[in-house]
């Protein structure tokens, strides 16, 4: 070879890393990764291992183009750039919500909201509003009353709806698994003394066996036909709704829960989803689970999967299966491994071991994510043993199952979460002494009450936590829910930390809500993290989450949600000093 010659392949490398520099010190505004907006002269943490703080973040066409310190990414900057001096405001990826019910949430504040009330004198005078402003015979229907202003035991009664009217039936849903409804409902219905309990279900009785008012599980759907169906607008004001108030706290994904449907492989639940996107009102990255009803078997698969690729036509995604495994603890409906304190009651599971196992093998063969409902220990269990089961007859895929709630995980089975890689979804705002736990506690019985919510434990153990808050069961501010997961104490209250053993770091609760939901949405590689590439969903705060008193955290304001580089809360001045 010649002095001075160089081979084929070597005098390419050359003329590409000469165009490089050429590309680089050309200006600015030539350049096609030229930036809309820079957010710089910021405290940035990216959640990125590979980078995790920074002090600037370019984003053009809705995805980040560059993070880095301000000198660096200054130098993308073009004519038509616009650069937001946020003078060391505190800027982190967007929040996720792996749990959450927002069609189910969005209807409950439209109708007859009970949210606001604290006592029921309030409920009364916001029941007796509704019925003022909304003329005629029809079902007065809503949402949002607290259980625990029925002690001991958590259940409704009658008598307080009655003293608002007979003459109207009266139905109020609380957490998707009790009905409170008034005598005329109960009459309406056929409900007596002498109807049966259904299968999976409990209507709450009196001593003399009258019916007091509760509905538990399946006993809700006695009083199905007295409930006025919404229409297809009010499905999608639902969304609306929901993607406003989330935006308006951080998150830009949920995953959503339990998308309801009918038989044949039809939604109108994922029509209205359509819908909204189409009007340009769905300001987040979603994915649905479908609703696997229990009164069948898996003769539903083949509707669910109708469903599946209805959403993927439409370009949305529904490609996981939710499973009701038990119910709650204060009304013994959750299944546990032993009895309740005081009782001979053990809960029992919604869907019995055998079948759960084969719905869940038969789902993960096709590639679909489950996600399991359990709250129990035996219900946890139960839904561990259900996704070994699957992947001892057909392997692990990377179907990334999910078990939510979680409110007791009994020791043996914390390590189990790592060991199948299932992912945990706690509700954080749960994990703290507050009225509904107390009544838990006294429940469950001071044993098993050292098992509540153990996050600390399951991440020992391998496993992977993400956070969802159940709404609108629960707030579904991320900021509260971070704050309890620190601190394992109620915002705001005086009250000690339940079981501090179980908190969790800052960093690992920030995880939590943000690439680790991103993950269980199959999305961890569009969201998640400030990552160069991804999506530009990220939030402006108020606070420095690092620099501030881990109680003061629920205090913390959003100033600015960016999804996919635009604002979707908030503003770009705000933000801004």
């Amino acid at each position: 070879m010649r002095t001075g010659a160089f081979p084929r392949g070597a005098r390419l490398f050359m003329a590409g890393a000469a165009a490089i520099a050429m590309a680089a010190a050309a200006p600015a505004e030539t350049r096609e990764d030229t930036p809309d907006v820079i957010l710089t002269n910021a405290r940035v943490y990216t959640v990125d291992d590979g980078k995790p703080w920074a002090e600037a973040v370019a984003i053009r066409g809705g995805r980040i183009v560059a993070v880095g310190s301000a000198k660096e990414v200054a130098k993308r900057r073009g004519s038509g750039t616009r650069v937001v001096d946020l003078k060391g405001r505190f800027v982190m990826p967007a929040f996720g919500d792996a749990h959450a019910h927002p069609i189910f949430g969005g209807m409950s504040y439209a109708r007859c909201s009970l949210h606001a009330g604290k006592t029921l004198d309030d409920y009364r005078r916001i029941i007796a509003d509704c019925i003022a402003r909304t003329p005629g015979t029809g079902t007065i229907f809503g949402s949002g009353w607290d259980q625990t202003l029925f002690p001991p035991s958590g259940i409704p009664r009658k008598d307080v709806l009655d003293s608002v009217s007979r003459d109207r039936a009266l139905i109020f849903e609380s957490d998707g698994h009790t009905l409170w409804v008034n005598s005329k409902a109960l009459e309406l219905a056929g409900i007596t003394r002498d109807t049966p309990d259904p299968a999976n279900g409990k209507i709450d009785r009196d001593a003399a066996g009258e019916p007091i008012g509760g509905l538990e599980e399946s006993a809700m759907a006695l009083v199905d036909k007295l409930v006025p169906p919404p229409t297809d607008r009010d499905l999608q004001e639902a969304i609306i709704y929901t993607a406003r108030l989330f935006n308006s706290i951080g998150i830009t994904s949920w995953h959503d829960a339990a998308l309801e449907w009918e038989n044949g492989g039809t939604s109108r639940a994922l029509d209205a989803y359509a819908a909204v996107r189409d009007r340009g009102a769905l300001t987040a990255h979603t994915v649905m689970d479908i609703h696997w009803n229990n009164d069948r078997g898996s003769d539903q698969i083949a509707d669910i999967a109708r469903i599946t690729e209805t959403a993927r036509k439409k370009g949305l995604t529904a490609n996981g299966v939710k499973f009701f495994v038990d119910g709650v603890i204060p009304q013994r409906t959750a299944a546990m491994l032993a009895p309740y304190e005081g009782s001979s009651e053990k809960g029992a599971p919604q869907i019995a071991p055998a079948a759960l196992a084969d719905a869940v093998s038969q789902v993960a063969a096709r590639g679909m994510q489950v996600h399991l409902h359990a709250i129990g220990d035996a219900g946890v269990r139960q839904a561990l043993d259900a996704v070994a089961a699957a992947q001892a007859h057909g392997g692990k895929r990377d179907t990334r199952p999910m078990i939510s709630h979680l409110n007791v995980i009994d020791p043996a089975d914390q390590p189990r979460f790592g060991q199948l890689g299932v992912t945990a979804v706690f509700q954080p705002l749960w994990a703290c002494h507050e009225p509904y736990m107390d009544l838990t506690i006294k429940t469950i019985g001071p044993v098993r009450a050292t098992y509540i919510y153990p996050e600390a434990g399951v991440a020992k153990g391998g496993g992977r936590i993400a956070y969802g808050a159940d709404w609108p069961v629960a707030s579904a501010n991320p900021l509260e829910g971070i704050e309890v997961a620190i601190t394992r104490a109620a915002p705001g209250g005086s009250l000690p930390p339940l079981l501090p053993e179980q908190a969790v770091s800052l960093a690992a609760a920030l995880r939590s809500y943000t690439i680790d939901v991103a993950y269980t949405s199959h999305l961890e590689s569009v969201t998640g993290s400030i990552t160069v590439g991804k999506s530009a969903d990220l939030i402006v705060l108020d606070q420095d989450l690092f620099r501030i008193k881990p109680m003061d955290i629920h205090k913390t304001q959003v100033l600015l949600t960016l999804f996919k580089g635009k604002p979707v809360h908030g503003s770009l001045a705000v933000a801004a000093p």
